[in-house]
């Protein structure tokens, strides 16, 4: 009998970040790939003395106590939240995908960055979304490019992440956000607002969320706490406007019932204790730290190689490289000298708007080893370019 999958399995694809990480666990691999917080620096998981209740099956919305904590920073960044309106997923990506359940059809169009979250085009992918790009700066998306965009796809919803943006780097300004939220006001088209980088600045810019400034146009806000305490808990959230929340819950209870109760009660514990303020101030110092030596670095070596600006806040530096360069052929020469970074090509939503690019993380390597890295880099791309190699068209890795 032949086995028959459903149209979703022809359209899954491998993550070349995951991929990626697999081949850098081995010792001594200085990595600049993924956007991985500094093991030293994540807080220990003492359970000790959570409640034994927690072993059983909990509500499916999340935990009251931690649903009341997150609704009351949202409150404090404008966004008209309660805890009724906040749901606990298993990790941010899991809000993701609840967005493409309830949303996606086979063909339904989307609009988002160019570049973009790589997992987000991959998790919106599978439910059949066709995809836009939106020109992406420094200040963010164009408004009236958004605009014109939505008058000829009539998208599903606008997929964004304003603040320290996945991959560049960027932060909307004030204008901008306002101006976004003015066009999708006018047009009732959702925002799907993802913000899992917001609390990680190092230097004073806007972050107001963009659902903030929305009094129409529906809306769903995707938030985590893997970048600033331990991804391993696997434990994000999302809050959204009325109409949408009751759908999103369901979604949730057709997928895993409910995230993990221990996660969350361990979670609510820490974000309520003295430490967590302390913990926040030494990981903003130490990444503040860490980015200043990737540029510093990356002007020591990346001179005529690429172009740039230093993030104020999140974990990468965005990197457009000067000329034609194969980036995943880079990527296996740096691999085989112990040193690895992320291709940009496979953040674009289309293949026509891209150019050659690095994401690098500064988060996760030591300042020694960021000086090192990108030393070697700069060696491998003037080599690479220097060859004339044309870029790859699909993403693999063998190594």
């Amino acid at each position: 009998m032949t086995l028959r999958l459903s149209r979703r399995a022809e359209r899954l694809t491998s993550s070349l970040i995951r991929d990626i990480l697999q081949v850098t666990q081995r010792p001594g691999v200085i990595s600049f790939a993924g956007g991985l917080p500094a093991d030293e620096l994540m807080p220990s998981l003492d359970f000790e003395g959570l409640a034994d209740d927690y072993r059983q099956y909990g509500p499916s919305e999340g935990e009251p106590a931690l649903r009341s904590l997150i609704a009351q920073n949202l409150s404090t960044l404008g966004v008209d939240c309660n805890a009724d309106r906040v749901l606990v997923t298993s990790g941010s990506q899991q809000g993701i995908d609840l967005v493409g359940k309830l949303f996606v059809d086979e063909g339904s169009q989307v609009l988002l960055e160019a570049p973009t979250y790589l997992a987000t085009i991959q998790a919106l992918g599978v439910y059949g979304a066709e995809f836009e790009g939106l020109p992406l700066s420094a200040d963010g998306v164009d408004p009236d490019t958004l605009r014109l965009a939505i008058d000829r796809r009539r998208p599903a919803f606008v997929y964004l992440i304003p603040t320290f943006q996945n991959p560049s780097g960027y932060c909307y300004s004030d204008e901008v956000r306002r101006a976004v939220a003015q066009v999708l006001d006018e047009t009732g088209v959702p925002l799907i607002e993802d913000d899992p980088y917001r609390d990680l600045v190092y230097q004073t810019v806007d972050r107001t969320p963009i659902c903030a400034y929305l009094e129409r146009a529906p809306w769903v806000y995707l938030g985590s706490f893997s970048k600033i305490t331990a991804p391993g808990l696997r434990v994000g959230y999302l809050a959204s406007s009325p109409e949408l929340f009751s759908g999103l819950v369901r979604l949730k209870q057709s997928s895993d019932l409910h995230t993990n109760r221990i996660g969350q009660a361990w979670l609510t514990r820490f974000l309520s204790s003295a430490g967590f303020d302390e913990h926040m101030a030494r990981m903003i110092r130490v990444y503040g730290e860490r980015r200043d030596a990737m540029q510093a670095a990356l002007l020591r070596h990346f001179e005529g190689l690429a172009e740039w600006r230093a993030p104020a806040g999140g974990l990468f530096f965005w990197l457009r490289l000067t000329r034609e360069c194969d980036t995943l052929a880079a990527l296996q020469a740096a691999l085989t000298r112990d040193v690895a970074f992320m291709p940009g090509e496979p953040f674009f939503p289309a293949r026509d708007q891209r150019y050659p690019a690095l994401r690098l993380n500064f988060s996760h390597a030591a300042p020694e080893n960021i000086e090192r890295g990108i030393g070697l880099i700069a060696e491998i791309l003037g080599e690479i370019t220097d060859r004339g190699g044309n870029r790859t068209n699909s993403p693999s890795l063998s190594v």
